[in-house]
């Protein structure tokens, strides 16, 4: 924690009275959408890449991602003078996109998913000998997005719940351990989207490997969990929901209206989950998430669509 401080952006934690109010529960929200680069992911590659030598700097990093750990890394190796490559699905965003590529790194668009990419950057690491920077597989990345609840329990000692985006689990196994630790009592919920939910199904069941993931959540949309996190997740995760494209639709529209803050669809998914089951969550002082906030503003006429068909349907 003290390493990063200089580095991260210690982020706010919001309230809102309107919120409170609706869900009948103290909610804050942890805004790693103002986090440097736009989300969380800033913090474990940057605590990955300091744990490197400057002979291991020298070979620089690849990576893959669907573009905030792009943007992490990017960002993370520019500042410590490394070459960074980095593969992304062709489909991902072109904010994301343009973002990494404007933070100095080599930018590889392959594939229809995140998978794909990273088959395809692994190939690259074997050709290259550069240091791999997994997106949320590898213990010293995770170490770091733990940081971010660290800070959380440090501005509001009284949370009693946190609500976490999942993915491949690399923020919700930081979260969990660092917070385990501190407050053992605690309960850490994870969220996926309904059409990406691999890591959910093998929390519940045994692995499961996703042929083809489908979500406004890109962020978030992975096909197979982490052979690293699916055991933290197990063994510290008190349970895991999905939500719906359209619910998290409806919680971004809502952050946008009533707190003027623009989140992605996976930086949404935990405030969906929380609207879409507030009654089941047994919480005085609930923490939300909000990963990110790097979000094509190109989409908010698909955004708003969808979440009209939600409150349609209710």
């Amino acid at each position: 924690m003290e390493r990063l401080s200089p580095i991260v952006h210690r982020t706010p934690l919001l309230t809102s009275t309107t919120t409170d109010e609706l869900l009948d529960k103290n909610v804050y929200f942890k805004m790693e959408n103002q986090q440097k680069t736009g989300a969380f992911k800033f913090r474990g590659a940057s605590f990955k890449l300091m744990q490197l030598t400057d002979d291991q700097l020298k070979k620089g990093v690849v990576t893959a991602s669907a573009g905030n750990h792009a943007q992490g890394v990017a960002h993370a190796a520019a500042k410590l003078g490394a070459h960074a490559t980095i593969f992304m699905p062709e489909r991902t965003p072109l904010a994301k996109v343009n973002a990494t590529r404007n933070y100095g790194a080599e930018v590889v668009l392959t594939g229809d998913s995140f998978q794909e990419a990273y088959e395809a950057s692994l190939k690259r690491q074997m050709q290259t000998g550069a240091v791999y920077i997994h997106p949320f597989d590898d213990y010293d990345v995770m170490a770091g997005q733990g940081t971010l609840v660290m800070e959380m329990l440090h501005q509001e000692p009284r949370l009693d719940t946190i609500i976490v985006p999942v993915g491949g689990g690399g923020l919700i196994s930081g979260i969990a351990v660092a917070a385990k630790y501190i407050n053992p009592a605690i309960k850490v919920i994870g969220v996926q989207a309904s059409g990406a939910s691999a890591m959910h199904d093998s929390y519940h069941h045994d692995a499961v490997n996703k042929k083809s993931v489908s979500t406004i959540a890109e962020g978030i949309a992975v096909k197979q969990p982490g052979k690293n996190t699916l055991p933290l997740i197990r063994e510290y995760v008190d349970d895991m929901i999905t939500v719906s494209d359209a619910e998290i639709a409806s919680a971004l529209v809502y952050m946008l209206e009533r707190n003027k803050t623009l989140m992605e669809g996976a930086g949404a998914a935990a405030l969906a989950a929380l609207f879409a089951n507030s009654g089941q969550i047994n919480s005085a002082h609930c923490g939300v998430i909000v990963s990110g906030g790097n979000m094509d503003i190109s989409d908010l006429p698909k955004i708003q669509r969808l979440a009209e068909k939600l409150h349609d349907s209710a």
